[in-house]
């Protein structure tokens, strides 16, 4: 009698399960069709491309190129390659204006890592100028180092490091005995600071030569000269060689006398973020604090 109901038992579970799995195999289709409107739709994630990297110490380390171009080859001892392999402060710093006050970042990347001082005058075509003389210094050709005030007096490092200092006296300019002056860096610092004081955009652009925009090397400036004028000067290019499309990167000090930047571009590149570069044009060029006409671009 215990097996009987045993028997009974399994195949009344048997049976229950196999109506179960039917009724589910023969379950009919919704009766009302899905809304697609109602779908929710997952936006498409777009990932950037940084085209900075923190832990560059030089220009070169620092910024990448987009995808699809080359950054311009440049000699070893050249301008170009010294402008391409400027030193970085540590990613995250900021500008700094003569009096230590911080500049916000929205014009810039990064910093240039040379020493700015605590006097007013390392503006706009000072930093120019500075990168100039720094390379020509740095590179063993500091008799080289020369440049116009406004008055028109030339002022050479060549004549100022054999112990020769410049007195100015109203439109009178003229080479004093100074026997601090020397060729060492400190002295050729302070020679700067003189070139800085009675230098600007109005004497250099007159000893730069105009170039057209095609034209454009690492190293060449676009200046604007003026009470006030601007002067920024390219320092690194790249090109595509399937397109044939140019980019250059931009580094300018301005006023009041601040820290030497690499500039961001206005213009956006699809897909990337942190773009330092500028696309080559006929035409003038718009920087985040000015704006250059289509002939501002000189060479020295």
């Amino acid at each position: 009698m215990k097996k009987l109901v045993f028997y009974v038992s399994t195949w009344s579970i048997c049976c229950a399960v196999l109506l179960s799995s039917c009724a589910q195999e023969t379950a009919p289709p919704p009766t009302q069709p899905i809304n697609q409107a109602e779908v929710e739709v997952q936006p498409q994630i777009v990932q950037l491309k940084n085209l900075k990297n923190p832990q560059g110490t030089t220009l070169a380390q620092r910024f990448h190129v987009p995808q699809g171009f080359q950054r311009v080859q440049t000699q070893e001892g050249t301008f170009q390659h010294y402008l391409q392999h400027l030193p970085l402060k540590p990613d995250g710093t900021k500008v700094r204006y003569h009096n230590g006050q911080a500049k916000d970042d929205a014009a810039y990347h990064a910093v240039v890592d040379y020493d700015l001082g605590r006097e007013n005058l390392q503006q706009c075509a000072d930093g120019v100028m500075r990168l100039r003389a720094e390379y020509l210094y740095a590179n063993g050709q500091a008799d080289a180092i020369s440049f116009h005030f406004v008055s028109g007096f030339k002022a050479n490092f060549s004549t100022w490091s054999t112990g020769k200092g410049i007195k100015v006296s109203g439109n009178q300019v003229s080479w004093v005995p100074n026997r601090k002056n020397d060729d060492s860096y400190a002295s050729f610092q302070r020679y700067l600071s003189v070139v800085y004081a009675y230098a600007n955009t109005y004497s250099l652009e007159d000893e730069l030569t105009p170039i057209d925009n095609a034209d454009m090397q690492i190293g060449d400036v676009f200046i604007q000269g003026g009470f006030p004028g601007h002067a920024i000067i390219v320092v690194d290019m790249a090109h595509n060689p399937a397109t044939g499309e140019k980019l250059y990167m931009l580094a300018q000090s301005y006023m009041p006398a601040q820290d030497i930047q690499i500039l961001r571009s206005p213009g956006a590149l699809e897909g990337y973020k942190n773009n330092p570069w500028y696309s080559l044009s006929d035409g003038g060029v718009a920087t985040p604090e000015w704006t250059f006409q289509s002939n501002a671009l000189h060479t020295w």
